[in-house]
């Protein structure tokens, strides 16, 4: 198995407990993310699409209000408490969503579907960044580039494993009830945090850089310390993390065009909001399919053998072609196939060339600038895209358009993925 394992991920003997123990960490993150996102989907589209424009403006503002909040829980508590703290806080709110839905007048139920929708969008990217800065924080750099491939597998697992599970329980047993199974999946999530640290605690491990054991060990023990505003103060001072913010705000706008153009496709269908939230898991799960073929053969000797920058610069290749082709033929397959492309080189090859960047960060910058960064720069182009696509749609143009419109804007991302991809060590800082 050891043998396997190390020919399609190049994850070493010494390394197959964390590696094993972070991939199950983010199965169940995941799982909890897709099992629900579908049930957002569909509560989202309750009072049509144009109301999702705003709330795009809502869930921008809503990350802007807890990112300091987040700040000051990474600045005074130790790495485990305000990691355990944030899981355990949206686990309770899933609970407490599931029974105003269940239990309150319709009116009441439709304006719950709202406010959710703009929670689980906040909740869905504080969970995966947590996530991810954990990583960055518990691997160096040699090791980020072997084993963040391999490690991402388990989310990918978990990606296919919620849609599914959301596709066989949304009818039977209501949309709601799926909130109650992703806040059992965050229980699951908080212990594999432990059992991570724990790891990270006991094995040793190395840097072909000269990182100190020691140091970092004594480190991780201690809370971040600074301020709850640093993670911007951050990102301003640093041409390097500036980059890695315009790469992701980009991201965020492309896919925030594909996202509004399944929602009108999806819309034309007519369909009821159980039928909804089946639809739209199928739809994730034959993407996180397509995720997992990258993950579990590509993307750890892509990294390897072509380095960050290629890697980085290949998904606005990829949004160019998909775009290209939608424009082309302009079907609801032809979506499918460009926004599976898009999310399994975004998950499968981009994510994880992406973390590995702020290895070179300092660790009060894997998590503060990372949580500004992952969050708020991340809905704000939400919030820019969604406003695009209407104005767009307003205007008349519709698929071709779009594409008018994403290509340019692909040629621009890839320029800025090499430069990152490039940028020497001491830039980071």
């Amino acid at each position: 198995m050891t043998s396997l394992l190390q020919t399609f991920t190049n994850v070493r003997r010494e390394e197959l407990s964390r590696t094993l123990v972070a991939g199950l960490f983010f199965f169940f993150v995941l799982s909890a993310l897709m099992v629900v996102r579908p049930a957002r989907e569909a509560l989202g589209m309750q009072r049509g699409i144009e109301a999702i424009r705003w709330l795009f403006f809502g869930t921008l503002l809503v990350t802007l209000l807890v990112n300091p909040i987040f700040g000051w829980l990474v600045s005074r508590f130790k790495r485990q408490v305000f990691i355990s703290t944030t899981y355990v806080f949206f686990a309770i709110g899933l609970v407490g969503f599931y029974v105003l839905l269940v239990f309150s007048p319709t009116h009441v139920g439709q304006i719950s579907g709202q406010v959710f929708y703009v929670w689980f969008s906040v909740f869905n990217l504080f969970a995966t960044m947590l996530f991810w800065a954990l990583m960055t924080d518990s691997f160096t750099k040699d090791q980020s580039e072997r084993l963040f491939g391999a490690i991402s597998l388990g989310g990918t697992l978990g990606a296919m494993f919620g849609p599914w599970l959301a596709s066989q329980l949304a009818k039977p047993y209501g949309t709601a009830t799926l909130l109650l199974v992703a806040a059992g999946f965050l229980v699951l999530a908080t212990l594999c945090a432990w059992w991570m640290s724990t790891l990270c605690r006991s094995v040793p491990f190395s840097d072909k850089d000269g990182e100190s054991e020691a140091s970092t060990k004594q480190e991780v023990e201690q809370p971040i310390g600074g301020n709850a505003w640093a993670g911007f103060g951050a990102v301003l001072r640093s041409p390097f993390l500036l980059g890695i913010s315009a790469y992701v705000l980009i991201l965020a706008v492309v896919a925030t065009l594909l996202y509004f153009t399944r929602l009108q496709m999806v819309a034309a269908l007519a369909l009821d909001t159980d039928t909804r939230t089946e639809t739209f898991a199928r739809i994730d799960f034959y993407t996180q399919v397509a995720t997992f073929v990258l993950q579990g053969f590509l993307t750890s000797h892509l990294i390897k053998r072509f380095g960050i920058a290629f890697t980085m610069a290949l998904l606005p290749l990829t949004v160019a072609f998909g775009f290209i082709g939608l424009a082309v033929v302009g079907s609801l397959a032809a979506l499918i196939a460009a926004e599976a492309s898009f999310k399994a080189v975004q998950r499968g090859v981009m994510r994880p060339a992406r973390e590995t960047l702020f290895t070179h960060a300092a660790r009060e910058d894997r998590y503060k600038a990372k949580a500004f960064i992952d969050t708020f720069v991340y809905r704000g182009g939400d919030a820019l895209g969604a406003q695009t696509e209407g104005l767009l749609k307003g205007l008349g143009m519709g698929l071709a358009g779009l594409a008018w419109f994403a290509i340019p804007l692909a040629a621009l991302w890839m320029v800025l993925g090499i430069w990152l991809g490039t940028t020497p060590k001491n830039r980071s800082r």
